[in-house]
């Protein structure tokens, strides 16, 4: 292929301005018909767009006059007043161009418009070495947080071997990114093949309770443990879909513990026949209905945890 070089490049131009048609270039030009031709059409290519730059990224004229400060002497904090910017924010500038020596505002700028290109590679998939290690960590059963972490420990001079759990995340759920093998999304414990956003929520009226009462409200002497007769109900999760209900009362701290075979809905936690919440007091008649009054803790409210939920009775979660 002919390499057409700086000089054919603008004699090319001068002659297309002056109306020369392209099929009697290469009599001037000794280059091939097919080199010409992809000269003249590059001439006509529109020129690549700037791209948009937010107005909390350096410009290039606040990088020439920190370029300027530095030359003349000037401190980081005296730089960031003329320019209106944050002293850290010159200083992370200057710390990632070179230092005071060697910062050049043309560079910096170059370098901060290449990064600002997207999509970029994804580090697993320029790094095989890094790919194979968190492959192998995976297949162990670790969490992207424990990979993340034991890197930095194992590696703590080699930058390249680091990445974030993000990262990991966004290779295993996301097809664009995938640098690795997507039966890996297997080894995770949650074992899911797509990502649910924790904050996502269906506004349909599933999930709530109505009428609910919140833990909130429950009277004094249930809030400081000093009247008998308050209990506190909780169910604790084990594996496979074994689950055990708890009930701690607030004065004594006596716990109940109760199997739940028949699943962890309401019919079957207060089934009076099937669990120790649905038995009537002894002094109460068989025709009287027992009424409770139930305060619920709201969801994502772990300073109202109660107390079954402590270690020496959440440790049961795992057997």
């Amino acid at each position: 292929m002919d390499q057409i070089t700086d000089e054919e490049r603008r004699r090319i131009a001068e002659l297309v301005a002056e109306g020369v048609p392209p099929w009697k270039l290469h009599l001037q030009i000794n280059r091939s018909r097919h080199a010409i031709r992809r000269a003249v059409v590059a001439l006509y290519r529109p020129a690549k767009r700037e791209p948009r730059r937010s107005a909390l990224r350096l410009s290039l004229a606040e990088r020439e006059e920190i370029s300027r400060g530095l030359a003349a002497g000037q401190s980081v904090r005296a730089i960031a007043r003329t320019v209106g910017r944050p002293a850290s924010t010159v200083c992370r500038e200057v710390a990632a161009n070179g230092g005071r020596e060697r910062y050049r505002a043309c560079a910096a700028d170059r370098r901060a418009v290449r990064k600002m290109r997207r999509p970029k590679p994804a580090k697993l998939a320029v790094c095989p070495r890094l790919r194979e290690v968190v492959e192998g960590k995976l297949e162990l059963r670790w969490s992207p947080q424990q990979i993340a972490a034991w890197l930095a420990l194992a590696y703590p001079d080699d930058p390249e071997m680091r990445v974030s759990h993000e990262t990991i995340y966004l290779s295993l759920f996301v097809q664009a990114r995938g640098a690795l093998r997507k039966d890996l999304f297997r080894c995770l414990r949650s074992r899911r093949a797509r990502r649910r956003p924790r904050g996502l929520t269906v506004m349909n009226g599933q999930g709530k309770i109505r009428g609910m009462v919140n833990i909130a409200e429950r009277p004094a002497e249930a809030a400081d443990r000093a009247v008998p007769g308050h209990w506190e109900g909780d169910i604790i999760f084990g594996t496979g879909r074994s689950t055990i209900a708890t009930l701690a009362g607030r004065h004594s701290r006596f716990v109940m513990l109760v199997a739940l075979p028949h699943g962890h809905r309401a019919e079957a936690v207060t089934e009076p026949g099937g669990s120790r919440f649905g038995r009537r007091p002894r002094r109460a008649p068989p025709t009287q209905e027992v009424s409770l009054a139930l305060r619920l803790r709201p969801a994502r409210a772990p300073r109202w945890r109660g107390a079954a939920r402590g270690k020496w009775i959440g440790g049961l979660g795992r057997y």
